[in-house]
């Protein structure tokens, strides 16, 4: 079995009060992807989702879609070292963002 990978992601756009979190979740959770995601207090949503490549690849092209009332502009990641300490995909709270940061 591979090595699962880590991402973090950060969505720009018309993605908060259009149920984006909830639409990543669902999809990380079909996926079996672990995690979190949460809106940031810049108006954004992101977080962090570990699994197989390929499974990655696919989420990403979901969130980079989004729900129906959603208007995705930009879609930023960037490749982190995997953890074993997420034991499912979680919904964070509204923080400031720590995307810029890793």
């Amino acid at each position: 079995m591979s090595t699962p990978q880590r991402i973090a992601f950060k969505v720009h756009g018309t993605v908060q009060g259009v149920g984006f979190r909830d639409y990543t979740m669902k999809r990380a959770v079909e996926y079996g992807l672990k995690g979190w995601v949460k809106n940031t207090d810049c108006g954004r949503v992101e977080g962090e989702a570990q699994g197989p490549e390929d499974t990655l690849q696919k989420f990403l092209k979901d969130i980079n879609t989004g729900p129906r009332m959603a208007h995705v502009v930009k879609l930023e990641n960037k490749n982190l070292a995997s953890r074993d300490d997420d034991v499912e995909f979680a919904l964070r709270k509204t923080s400031k963002s720590t995307f810029e940061t890793l």
